[in-house]
């Protein structure tokens, strides 16, 4: 088949792009290998957070007595958690599939190769177009520890088809996928360890906002090892053993390996294609997705920069005005915000301090904790902490971050200021409802020094 486009994966660029540029007239050729939706709707938001759903239920069924409410035991049904999961899963990857049932939209189903210039192999047939996207997206790093392909460890993937909760789960990782996934399997009911070399929680962050996190894990029970380093992993199904640098021994029924995401590239044939990649597999692209090969763009996750779903579909937009001709944006100077849904929340946008101190730029900095918030003590959320950045002379945002309930909510407060390059005293002046976590932004914001005395 020769057509206009072809997309390689339907991930949340892919569909889109592939919907969107058959009804403009198109022909269109998708190629998609596994399940329709890619990570999000399979593997990743879809699943993860309706699993959290039930894990959070579990918590404030069992913490109510703070707000004298008694409730008795709790117990977490698994194999009920699953089953919801998986249907909703089905839900979202059958509308997925109703939705690439268009007019000049063909799907073919398996494992896209090029070999050739914008000239793909899916199952013994070649397929050719006038330009090729690429949205294959990435999967689960496998550390280089000795002893680890020899156990029976866990990814982000096959922890959550477990039906029984592990007695005690060791988690390598203390990133967004290692802190989310071990707090849900405490509240669960495991006994959960995360284990990093870091010495922080979700290290990027500055040191107060990890501070924060690790705060309310240990709240809940859950042991942090942070700063040490894995020697080897060895044992039984049950009864795996993770030795530290040093000697000292960790003992638990499941591993959880939550080390970071590699591009899937590696099957590919890139090299037969012309695209060049960089020293991680990673497409290289310019700031209009383009990649070394002439009319071959690559999106989302499999670039290695920021692996979001509303970046990947962000993208999406990007490219296709771009393809039509009709847009200037590129990739470059958007400000991506990220959130871990993790209880309290992580959420971010632009700057931490330290990356403004590592790059030399000026900056005003305020910070304030979650719990100094009329709402937060009167929901009793109090944990956390929230930061913001200015540029000291626009007033202009640099960057926040929060830990907090709802801090994903919150952070868009500043992603829609800094977007429009408005001055953060829009928020100083803006009314806010009482009570709301929302007027915490506004108090955070007249901790600057330069909005103290108004």
């Amino acid at each position: 088949m020769h057509a206009d486009f072809v997309v390689i994966g339907s991930g949340q660029a892919g569909v889109p792009l592939a919907t969107r540029l058959a009804a403009t007239g198109k022909t269109v050729l998708l190629a998609e290998r596994g399940d329709l939706g890619g990570t999000c709707v399979n593997v990743g938001c879809t699943p993860t957070k309706t699993m959290m759903a039930s894990a959070r239920a579990a918590h404030v069924a069992r913490t109510a007595g703070r707000l004298g409410v008694q409730t008795g035991e709790v117990h977490v049904d698994l194999d009920a958690v699953v089953d919801r999961k998986d249907a909703i899963v089905k839900q979202w990857r059958e509308g997925v599939g109703k939705r690439l049932k268009a007019d000049r939209l063909t799907l073919v189903r398996g494992h896209a190769r090029f070999v050739g210039e914008r000239k793909i192999e899916i199952g013994g047939e070649i397929h050719t177009a006038e330009r090729i996207i690429v949205n294959v997206g990435a999967r689960a790093v496998v550390p280089a520890i000795d002893g680890l392909s020899a156990v029976p460890f866990l990814d982000n993937t096959s922890i959550m088809h477990l039906r029984e909760i592990p007695a005690h789960l060791l988690v390598l990782g203390g990133g967004y996928i290692g802190c989310e996934f071990g707090q849900m399997f405490r509240r669960f009911g495991a006994r959960v360890t995360v284990i990093d070399h870091n010495r922080n929680l979700m290290s990027r962050e500055d040191p107060e906002i990890s501070a924060a996190l690790e705060g309310a894990f240990r709240a809940d029970g859950i042991g942090l090892e942070l700063g040490v380093t894995v020697a080897s992993i060895s044992g039984a199904p049950g009864a795996l053993r993770v030795r530290l640098e040093g000697g000292r021994e960790l003992h638990g029924s499941h591993v959880l390996v939550a080390t970071g995401r590699r591009p899937n590239t590696d099957d590919l044939g890139c090299e037969k294609a012309g695209i060049a990649l960089d020293d991680k597999g990673s497409i290289k692209v310019n700031d209009r997705y383009e990649t070394s090969a002439d009319k071959v763009y690559a999106v989302a996750d499999v670039l290695g920069g920021p692996q979001f779903t509303h970046t990947s579909w962000d993208d999406h937009r990007l490219l296709f005005d771009l393809l039509l001709g009709r847009g200037t944006r590129g990739r470059a100077g958007r400000h991506i915000p990220y959130t871990a849904f993790t209880d309290p929340q992580v959420a971010g946008v632009g700057l931490t301090e330290k990356e403004a101190r590592k790059q030399g730029i000026a900056y005003e900095a305020a910070s304030m904790p979650f719990g100094n918030i009329a709402r937060a003590i009167e929901l009793d959320e109090t944990a956390g902490v929230m930061k913001v950045l200015i540029d000291p002379a626009t007033e202009r945002i640099l960057g926040a971050a929060i830990t907090g309930a709802e801090a994903g909510e919150l952070i868009h407060i500043f992603v829609a200021l800094m977007q429009a390059g408005a001055s953060v005293r829009a928020i100083v002046d803006a009314q806010m409802v009482h009570p709301t976590f929302a007027e915490g932004v506004q108090s955070l914001v007249m901790r600057l020094d330069r909005f103290k005395l108004q």
